[in-house]
């Protein structure tokens, strides 16, 4: 399932963002709680629709929770089925929750007796896996991340600490405090530096009973920073896909594919 996981990464990232109709999200019930020690249950699916499960599951392998003090908490009562993945986490640290699924891997493409092949392997294997002398290789590096927040509490921040790694949302505005008519401000890195000049869609839900999508469009500055007003309260999709040409040898190729879930309240 790893190595699924890790063709559709790499086919996925290589879409421009309106043509890539399956849409990967990790849903919470909740985003901002209260109480002592509460529950919450995530949904992980990729879907036609947002936020409906009609497609596949999101494949949970290498999901990772990350407390509000910034250590590793493991999913409970994990299941896959048909459509979606769902797992329940309890909250016993005020704070603020980061839930990821992250993958990353090496996309190579070549020619094998006059027939194309293509493989997704993960670093440590691609070498035994590719030929060494492929003729017409391409290799491209893949990274994934979709991911969602939820606040105990007051918000924190040190689980919101980027990884370096891939194409990560640095919240200046705290992914648990969107409203509705506000302008939230946030930062794109790609692997631990400025994604400038990358595009960002988002997308409200509940596109099954709408006849447009009601996409909004934005474009980091050079410090990769970019900003969004929320017409609505509402959960959103929000999606970005960066590349160019500095992937870590054998790649000369780097691309890399982020997702988030928020929630925006009224006012």
């Amino acid at each position: 399932m790893r190595i699924k996981s890790f063709l559709a990464i790499a086919l996925a990232a290589a879409l421009p963002l309106a043509a890539n109709a399956h849409k990967a999200w990790l849903l919470p019930s909740e985003t901002v709680v209260a109480g002592e020690a509460p529950w919450i249950t995530v949904d992980g699916a990729v879907s036609n629709d947002l936020f409906y499960f009609n497609h596949q599951p999101l494949r949970i392998d290498n999901l990772v929770i990350t407390a509000p003090d910034g250590s590793t908490l493991a999913p409970q009562n994990a299941f896959t089925g048909r459509y979606r993945s769902v797992f329940d986490l309890q909250l016993n640290q005020q704070g603020t929750y980061r839930i990821a699924v992250a993958n990353s891997g090496m996309f190579a493409t070549w020619e094998e007796d006059g027939q194309m092949k293509r493989c997704c392997r993960p670093p440590q294997t691609f070498e035994k896996d590719v030929p060494k002398n492929a003729e017409k290789l391409q290799v491209t590096q893949n990274a994934n991340r979709v991911e969602t927040f939820v606040t105990l509490g007051a918000p924190g921040t040190e689980a919101l600490k980027p990884t370096g790694k891939g194409l990560e949302l640095v919240p200046v505005t705290h992914p648990n405090d969107l409203f509705a008519g506000d302008t939230a401000n946030f930062k794109l890195l790609i692997d631990g530096e400025p994604a400038a000049n990358t595009k960002v869609e988002i997308i409200p839900g509940g596109t099954r009973y709408r006849n447009s999508v009601g996409e909004i469009f934005a474009t980091t500055d050079k410090d990769g920073a970019f900003s969004v007003t929320w017409p609505a309260p509402g959960m959103y999709w929000l999606e970005s896909v960066y590349e160019d040409d500095k992937g870590v040898k054998p790649a000369t190729a780097r691309r890399a594919a982020y997702v988030a879930t928020l929630e925006v309240l009224p006012q």
